[in-house]
């Protein structure tokens, strides 16, 4: 494993390797899908960086006022100077996606990206969203569901049974399960208050030549593994990766190690009163 990313090294590696390839992925979910307001308010949560939130921005023109919001104090930054840059008129907030600092029934349009959220984090996210927007307003968000990362989830537990750690291969099946279905997502959306909920999926590949580039890579190493080895005693961490890499290595066979995620959008509009149990 790499050794932890400080904030602002993390702000730049996001902006450097995982927005043009990662991110792109599902943003262009986003851009397909999803129609911008002619005027109105707009939010956008996760923007990451801001490159796809500068972009939604300068599509929607002057007559759509755009809060792009995110956790990082750090990747604001660089967003803010992009902005600045390309003379973009959007206003940047930190806050916690979570509980945020808005009026209910705020904005036309509402976009968030959750693609690198814990899963256990995707329902208050967006019962967020759906309380900041107004009636009839578009409820947007993008994230990966089920069956995804699944080559790496059985390494993952074939790692752990070889380094003795038995007890904790329930913690792969807590992995995968908790990325929700597509139907569950969608389902997710009605309860809280959406209505003509749509959705599109795209199977997306991530490929390695060897154990070694998939743990170090920006993507793997700093972002998604964070979350895969939480429950991992810190002492342990470094024999699972060593195995991870190993297992990886015989697996493809001097061919490339692949990892699929299904990018998915789910989208509606707010109508009525979310249901309720």
């Amino acid at each position: 494993m790499s050794d932890q990313a400080s904030a602002k090294e993390l702000a730049y590696l996001q902006d450097l390797f995982i927005a043009p390839d990662w991110g792109e992925r599902f943003a262009e979910l986003i851009d397909e899908h999803v129609a911008l307001p002619e005027s109105g308010r707009a939010l956008y949560l996760g923007i990451g960086t801001g490159g796809h939130a500068i972009a939604l921005t300068e599509r929607a023109g002057s007559d759509v006022i755009f809060w792009c919001v995110d956790e990082s104090d750090d990747c604001l930054e660089l967003a803010r100077s992009k902005a600045a840059s390309m003379k973009t008129a959007a206003t940047f907030q930190s806050a916690n996606v979570e509980a945020l600092d808005f009026p209910d029934e705020h904005f036309d349009l509402v976009v968030g990206d959750a693609s690198l959220l814990l899963p256990r984090r995707f329902p208050a996210v967006l019962s967020e969203m759906v309380r900041v927007a107004v009636n009839g307003g578009t409820v947007a968000m993008v994230l990966p569901t089920a069956s995804s990362f699944g080559e790496f989830f059985s390494i993952y537990w074939e790692a752990l049974h070889g380094v003795g750690l038995v007890e904790r291969e329930g913690e792969v099946e807590s992995l995968i399960t908790e990325l929700p279905a597509i139907s569950e997502v969608e389902e997710m959306a009605v309860r809280e208050g959406l209505e003509d909920v749509s959705s599109w999926t795209r199977i997306e590949e991530f490929d390695y030549d060897s154990g070694e580039e998939f743990l170090k890579s920006p993507l793997i190493a700093h972002f998604l593994m964070q979350g895969w080895l939480l429950s991992i005693p810190e002492a342990s961490r470094t024999s699972v990766s060593e195995a991870i890499v190993r297992l990886i290595n015989e697996e493809r066979h001097r061919g490339q190690f692949s990892l699929t995620v299904k990018a998915t959008l789910v989208s509606g509009r707010k109508a009525g009163l979310p249901l309720v149990g």
